[in-house]
């Protein structure tokens, strides 16, 4: 008896080592890399949120499409709808993550992201936070699996500031600033940047919460309309962005004096108050179409498999999906110029590759990106790799860049990323990466 179930025992155990060694060699054949798409469809920021994804998807669709993959390694791809919300975005984090180990997370909300940032080492997932997230996460010795490419929004708040300091002719003293924000981990994002730069420059920075989803702001703005402070900053998303612009047409506050962050200067902020909302401003970071545009056309929407309508590519949040997935797909093309072309990569591989991304002009307009985007490098050091912005101008009708890109100025930045990054290291007994460890 005891033999008949040891050798029931050990042909059971055959078979399992059997089927696990399929299931591998069929993943190995296959060559596909997975990118998990956390995107929200759905819900109050639904019409900022459904450009962004559908950008994301196609630009991905595109390098299957165009490209054959990522140097041959097919993309396959998964969306759980957040929401927007912190719960639901950890929820969806832990289901694709179970399905497939190893991969890049994009969050879409710097909530979400707080969360997952205490996750993703132990699960070996990096997170591409592209201008949101934790302003901190720049510095890669502390924060290793975090990526906030091209901007923080540190540095969106000191481009806008320095935009405006040039504007009062390089003195901002005694000028009154109000930052209208999400009360949020989102929108309280910026306030030690404009709290160090009101410190240096002398300015009176009003602080002035909005309950999300932001759509009632009438208390918000009768103390605009008695403060009357001289500019307005906007930390907004979805539609809390309408609402306030709604809110200025209003009270009379002048459009002019109205600065958004890159998530609060789209064309869902601005289409529904239409020429009211003429003179309002914001950041961008992407440029405008080129050839990405023309071959999403031809790939894609020719095809009949774009992800939402063709008037929507190359707006402002769908070139802003684009770009985040581009970004993506270019961390792992560089981890697999060290561990193999033509390899699907895992989770550590594609975080090397995110921090030694060295994407330059030529590899820019090779992929069609060349006028889309910047070109970005990062280190061990640098996770946010590159730093700029413009300002554009919505002239009643459509967005005109108003300015030439502007550079986040480092050294106020910098002491206040390692202040922060430091104090949360020490929060969570963590210790600064070795020389050593920034070559694994």
């Amino acid at each position: 008896m005891k033999l008949r179930q040891l050798l029931l025992a050990l042909t059971v155990a055959a078979t399992g080592v059997s089927g696990a060694l399929v299931t591998q060699t069929a993943s190995a054949q296959a060559k596909e890399q997975f990118f998990p798409v956390l995107p929200y469809r759905t819900g109050a920021y639904a019409p900022n949120g459904v450009p962004w994804a559908n950008g994301y998807s196609d630009y991905l669709r595109l390098i299957n499409a165009r490209d054959g993959g990522i140097n041959g390694v097919k993309i396959t791809t998964e969306e759980c709808d957040t929401g927007y919300a912190t719960d639901r975005g950890v929820e969806c984090y832990e289901r694709l993550k179970s399905q497939h180990p190893g991969a890049i997370y994009q969050p879409l909300s710097t909530g979400i992201t707080f969360a997952l940032t205490e996750k993703a080492p132990t699960d070996k997932n990096p997170l591409l936070t592209g201008g949101y997230g934790r302003s901190e996460s720049s510095d890669g010795n502390v924060f290793k699996w975090n990526f906030p490419l091209m901007g923080t929004y540190w540095s969106g708040a000191d481009i806008i500031m320095q935009f405006l300091t040039k504007k009062e002719n390089g003195n901002l003293k005694g000028k009154k600033i109000a930052l209208v924000y999400h009360d949020s981990a989102y929108g309280k994002e910026p306030i030690p940047l404009l709290q160090e730069r009101a410190k240096m420059q002398g300015y009176e920075l009003m602080l002035l919460p909005v309950t999300a989803p932001g759509v009632e702001q009438k208390a918000t703005w009768l103390q605009i309309r008695q403060a009357r402070p001289d500019y307005v900053l906007l930390w907004g998303w979805g539609v809390m962005n309408s609402a306030a612009i709604k809110e200025a047409v209003a009270t009379g506050y002048p459009r002019e004096k109205m600065y958004g962050v890159w998530w609060s200067a789209a064309e869902p902020d601005v289409k529904d108050v239409g020429a009211a909302a003429k003179g309002y401003n914001g950041l961008v970071v992407t440029g405008e179409g080129g050839k990405v545009i023309d071959d999403i056309k031809k790939f894609v929407f020719a095809k009949n498999q774009g992800t939402g309508p063709a008037d929507e590519v190359g707006t402002t949040l769908y070139n802003r999906g684009m770009v985040s997935a581009a970004l993506a797909v270019e961390a792992v093309r560089r981890a697999q110029e060290r561990y193999g072309k033509g390899k699907v990569m895992n989770g550590d591989q594609i975080r090397w590759g995110m921090e030694n991304l060295a994407v330059d002009q030529a590899a820019l307009t090779k992929l069609g990106l060349g006028t889309v985007m910047r070109p970005i490098s990062t280190s061990c050091q640098d996770h946010e790799g590159s730093r700029a912005a413009r300002v554009h101008t919505w002239d009643g009708s459509k967005w005109v860049f108003s300015s030439d890109w502007i550079e986040a100025d480092s050294s106020i930045i910098k002491p206040l990323v390692k202040q922060y990054a430091d104090k949360y290291a020490a929060e969570k007994k963590l210790t600064r990466r070795t020389p050593a460890d920034c070559q694994s």
